[in-house]
């Protein structure tokens, strides 16, 4: 099996949860707002209307709305990006770390 097919293979293995969130990047010490399309336990799919790059490091903030959870908070890589035509940019991003 080529590594292309296996690692396509590997990602549909996780679990991916729509979410549908709004969310925080941190680049370079700029906050970016952006929405959280879906999560699984090794990375997101995100919309933004600010474009990045593959290889970008971003810290995604999920602010939680019960007091009684914890937000989400990851050091994240982005590792593909898709510019449709209403000028968001789609990014994936790999969990790198978790905080």
């Amino acid at each position: 099996m080529s590594q292309t097919r296996r690692d396509y293979s590997e990602k549909r293995d996780y679990i991916r949860m729509r979410v549908d969130a709004d969310v925080s990047l941190i680049h370079e010490g700029d906050e970016v707002p952006a929405v959280c399309i879906d999560l699984s336990s090794s990375g997101m799919q995100l919309q933004a209307q600010r474009s990045f790059r593959v290889g970008d490091r971003l810290l995604v903030r999920i602010e939680s709305e019960h007091q009684a959870l914890k937000g989400l908070e990851a050091d994240t890589e982005v590792v593909w990006v898709n510019e449709p035509e209403d000028g968001n940019q789609k990014l994936g991003l790999t969990i790198l770390r978790m905080k």
